[in-house]
């Protein structure tokens, strides 16, 4: 992925028609990237920020069928995602794998009520299970959740699900679609849509956020894919057109491993107010999530309400023997989903749907809108089909089922930090190898190294130090202070990769702590409401 040659394709062909141009990069854009490529389309992405900046980045990090779901009878969006959950694990084993849940028993009638709910959730799973669920005894339970509280407790359940690092995935997508000819760009934003004599769309206007030039795109078809902003590139087509979208808060936090002390995670099925708690081990922390707020408004940097961070922290202390305070969260972010609107607000949106829905504009806009990341090869699949329909492209079948994601290695064995990288993490020991100052720690409370930055600017397309510190690493959502102190060194190995100065990297520690703050908690709350 090379940004500056993308850019010059752009630039030497402006009357080269596309056949298909995505706006948007995070999950769902990518995998449509990744579907038009490999079937042989001449495939562009236009990203406003970076890859996977906005809700894509910001997941509680499972691949999972979605077992409140079928809690709420909805089987075949359950099976769906059971089955994309297998193709996802078989196809990016460096970053997906399977993951153990323990759902404690306080109650009785909890252990057959969730034990029968999950047999139903492993038979739905079909030849693509990660295992059968079962009950377990108190003793069981307390060896394997040793911070578990235990006062009541009868038994457990454990079931399997997956797991993933979801900004690591939405870059090793983008440069798979890339090795299949796609082009993609970020910070590369759409500022309007161009359309023929029948009021049909035939290209974008979109202006690099970096050089400050302006760009006329010619494509057959236009795909809009841009998550909880579907709604402002509807506004470019239809001005006035009603809103599609309903978005949804969801906010985790993130504390220290010894707080689980274990390697499998805690899922409660159904909190005071009846949203579904995980406590999962991530990256050697523990993540804590999720709320699910309805907002009225969007942004690129949401930020958590003061009573969602109250939900998780006084939730997560009645199930673990050892409270967490606020001044034990390392790093506390929020995420949008793209919750298909409903045509009558009902105040809530944990009934709102999660499929995914697909509007053809009489444009001929195709607009993507719903799921989740579990179901983003599907919902790719199933947008290029449609592309292929209303644009009239030549027919191709789909051939992302068995298609490895870059970085795809049958057996994972590196430790942390190169475990992510798959097949890449030979290439940055090499890196390491010839400049051995390159394998120097970036902070005493992370693994990261610097030969990583390196790596980031020149194979995946990171023109930030937060594109570095929070999606190329992870150390922003990891441990926000520490991500803060690793600034000024990450701006200084990115300045020559990037031919910047030392004005560039002051500004660029500045924004990115600017951004950074929002992830630290407050020991004294500042009351924010929605």
């Amino acid at each position: 992925m090379n940004r500056t040659d993308y850019i010059t394709q752009l630039r030497q062909a402006p009357a080269r028609q596309w056949d298909i141009v995505i706006i948007g990069g995070g999950a769902t854009g990518l995998g449509i990237a990744m579907d038009a490529a490999t079937r042989g389309y001449h495939t562009l992405l236009l990203e406003q920020a970076d890859f996977a900046k906005g809700t894509s980045s910001r997941s509680t990090k499972l691949v999972h069928g979605g077992v409140r779901y079928l809690a709420q009878g909805d089987v075949a969006l359950v099976r769906e995602a059971l089955y994309e959950r297998g193709l996802l694990l078989a196809n990016a084993p460096h970053l997906a794998h399977n993951q153990d849940f323990i759902i404690p028993q306080y109650a009785w009638w909890q252990g057959p009520f969730y034990t029968i709910g999950l047999k139903i959730y492993d038979l739905l799973s079909g030849r693509l299970s990660l295992g059968r669920s079962r009950h377990i005894g108190k003793k069981e339970v307390l060896r394997r959740l040793p911070n578990i509280y235990q006062q009541g407790l009868k038994g457990g359940i454990v079931y399997h699900d997956g797991q993933f690092d979801d900004a690591r995935l939405a870059v090793n997508m983008a440069q798979t679609a890339a090795e299949h000819g796609a082009a993609l760009l970020n910070y590369f934003k759409v500022t309007g849509l161009h359309k023929d004599a029948n009021g049909r769309i035939n290209g974008v206007q979109a202006k690099d956020l970096e050089s400050g030039n302006t760009y006329n795109i010619p494509a057959k078809i236009v795909i809009n894919a841009t998550g909880v902003f579907v709604d402002e590139i509807l506004q470019l087509d239809n001005p006035g057109a009603r809103p599609m979208v309903k978005p949804s808060q969801g906010v985790h936090v993130v504390l220290d491993a010894s707080f689980l002390q274990s390697s499998s995670a805690i899922m409660i099925p159904k909190t005071d107010d009846g949203r579904v708690l995980f406590a999962v081990p991530w990256h050697n922390k523990v993540l804590l999530g999720t709320t699910d707020t309805p907002l009225d408004e969007h942004s690129l940097e949401p930020v958590a309400l003061e009573q969602e961070i109250d939900f998780i922290l006084r939730t997560a202390a009645r199930y673990l023997s050892r409270p967490p305070a606020r001044s034990d969260v390392l790093s506390v972010f929020a995420g949008l989903r793209p919750l298909a609107a409903p045509q009558k607000s009902t105040g809530s949106t944990k009934e709102i749907s999660r499929s995914h829905k697909i509007l053809v504009a009489p444009s001929r806009l195709i607009t993507i809108t719903g799921g989740k990341w579990t179901t983003f090869r599907r919902m790719a699949e199933d947008t290029v089909n449609q592309a292929i329909a209303t644009g009239g492209l030549p027919a191709a079948a789909c051939h992302t089922k068995d298609l490895h994601i870059h970085g795809y290695t049958e057996h994972p064995s590196a430790t942390e930090p190169m475990n992510v990288y798959g097949s890449d993490a030979p290439l940055l020991e090499a890196l390491t190898a010839m400049q051995p100052e390159l394998a120097q720690p970036l902070h005493a409370r992370l693994p990261y190294i610097k030969a990583q930055v390196i790596w980031a600017v020149r194979s995946e397309m990171a023109r930030t130090v937060e594109d570095v510190l929070a999606r190329r690493l992870r150390a922003l959502f990891l441990d926000a202070r520490a991500a803060m102190d690793m600034a000024p060194q990450v701006a200084a190995l990115m300045a020559p990769e990037l031919g910047k100065d030392e004005s560039w990297q002051k500004a660029q520690v500045q924004a990115f702590n600017t951004v950074a703050r929002h992830y630290l908690l407050q020991q004294e709350p500042h009351r924010v409401t929605a």
